[in-house]
């Protein structure tokens, strides 16, 4: 069964071409996931370029929420979720200040699209994401960035509060924990979310980011444990 629908939003992977620093680096950020230690995992490696690290983790979040929201396009619908929102606290209006500056009310599956569509502008452009070693970023890259790593997390937001039912069903709700869990990490340690914009799931985030914390203690305690015995 193919559980994405022709017509549904979903947006052709991006890929990093190999051979480049930022290929490099996506290996390095998918070896350091596989620890299991996320703030390992989301730290800037050592001696390397922070705007190349955060080229590299927007594109994968990218392409992550873009598989995740992929799987719920059927229940997804202008009719089921006339506006975009996370609950019934939160709405979300769109504008991209170019075509349209002015914010409009528009239902969540056009949202998501013109979103996807939008990073895909910027991530597809030369002179704001760089294939090329040595090509400088744009001084405002910074700021592109946080735009993207802001709405992105509004897509969580609605997946959690108006989705979470059909995501447990389809049997996606580890994959959504452990993508959301990573996100968090990483915009909290390059500060790329304002709090304010994260209240939707506030209670979450601390549970994810309390439990975690507590599991990266149990692994760090166990290393030492086995350094000790080696020793002896």
């Amino acid at each position: 069964m193919n559980i994405f629908k022709k017509n549904a939003t979903f947006k052709p992977k991006k890929r990093i071409p190999e051979g480049t620093k930022q290929y490099q680096l996506k290996k390095y950020a998918e070896a350091t996931l596989g620890s299991g230690n996320l703030q390992l995992a989301v730290a800037l490696p050592e001696g390397e370029d922070l705007n190349e690290w955060l080229a590299v983790n927007t594109v994968d979040f990218y392409n992550q929420i873009n598989m995740l929201y992929g799987t719920i396009t059927d229940y997804c619908t202008n009719e089921s979720c006339s506006v975009m929102s996370a609950g019934k606290k939160y709405e979300y209006h769109w504008a991209d200040g170019v075509t349209v500056k002015k914010p409009i009310r528009v239902t969540a599956p056009d949202y998501i699209d013109r979103l996807m569509t939008w990073i895909q502008g910027f991530l597809d452009n030369d002179e704001v994401f760089p294939s090329r070693m040595g090509d400088p970023f744009p001084k405002n890259f910074s700021a592109i960035v946080k735009n993207i790593f802001k709405r992105l997390f509004r897509v969580y937001a609605h997946m959690y509060h108006d989705h979470f039912s059909q995501i447990v069903t389809l049997g996606e709700e580890a994959h959504l924990n452990t993508s959301f869990k990573h996100f968090i990490y990483f915009v909290n340690e390059f500060k790329l979310v304002d709090r304010k914009e994260l209240a939707p799931l506030k209670e979450l985030i601390e549970t994810l980011l309390n439990k975690g914390s507590g599991e990266e203690k149990t692994k760090s305690s166990e290393k030492k444990k086995k350094r000790k015995k080696k020793k002896k």
